[in-house]
């Protein structure tokens, strides 16, 4: 038998699957790559919130399902990925992942708001912990003192390379430690409830955004969290509107922000 031959029946002899998984080299390349991207979107998240002073981080959460949204159902209609269409058994499949779904993500962009990047990473990493806990609860798993140990350090590590960040934020710790408990629980029942064969991961993710978009707009609206978007982003445009000519420099600020005449200067030029 020639090698090709030889190859050929190996291949067929070889389990149905087996050829399509990943290398060594794939996965250390996702997880590389899965890093670097949340390591990112931390980072454009605070750089939004605080470096440019976004205020409503409900606001950005919604925006950001309303993306998850389009992008998954996009690709759904051109095949990329494939999850169930909607029916009323999708739900109860769910419960209570949508929950802790909005939950994570309000949490998350709040204490991200409030906190430093130093002392975020170090309170996040409580995560890992409350993640063994839970899946050693709700799955029944059991973990190595060796894995349990290596938690631990990573928890001090964080904790020493925080530890010139004295800044008390309490409003901040709250959020980040329950960003943790919705981190840890929303991972442990995503586990627990997803069946490849029923919603699949892309299927878990898009129900949950479109189920908890309308109720984290009602949030927002009941916060005041969304008044601030307008407020405070949409006045910065407007403010370029209330300058007028002047004898000096061509433009001078007519009133100030609040006031209630504070278009009368734009009126009165027009």
């Amino acid at each position: 038998m020639t090698a090709a031959g030889q190859a050929e029946a190996e291949g067929a002899g070889a389990e149905p699957g087996a050829a399509r998984l990943p290398s060594r080299v794939a996965r250390l390349l996702s997880a590389l790559f899965y890093g670097t991207c949340s390591f990112l979107i931390v980072l454009v998240n605070k750089a939004l919130l605080t470096t440019y002073g976004f205020p409503s981080p409900i606001f950005l959460g919604i925006g950001q399902m309303a993306a998850t949204i389009m992008i998954l159902y996009v690709s759904k209609l051109n095949k990329i990925i494939h999850f169930p269409d909607f029916d009323k058994k999708i739900p109860v499949k769910l419960f209570p992942l949508p929950l802790l779904y909005v939950g994570n993500h309000i949490s998350g962009l709040s204490s991200t708001s409030k906190l430093s990047l130093p002392m975020f990473t170090v309170l996040r990493k409580f995560t890992i912990p409350l993640t063994l806990l839970l899946e050693t609860i709700v799955l029944g798993k059991q973990y190595s003192p060796s894995i349990i140990v290596s938690v631990f350090a990573i928890v001090l590590g964080a904790f020493i390379a925080a530890g010139s960040d004295l800044a008390f934020n309490l409003e901040g710790y709250i959020f980040v430690f329950l960003n943790d408990i919705f981190t840890a629980a929303n991972g442990v029942y995503t586990k627990q409830k997803m069946d490849p064969k029923e919603l699949g991961k892309y299927g878990v993710l898009f129900y949950n955004a479109c189920f908890m978009i309308i109720p984290t707009l009602i949030i927002s609206v009941s916060t005041g969290d969304l008044r601030q978007f307008p407020t405070d982003v949409l006045h910065g445009p407007v403010q370029l509107l209330q300058f007028g000519p002047d004898d000096s420099s061509g433009w001078s600020y007519q009133g100030e922000p609040g006031d209630d005449g504070h278009l009368a200067g734009l009126y009165g030029h027009l």
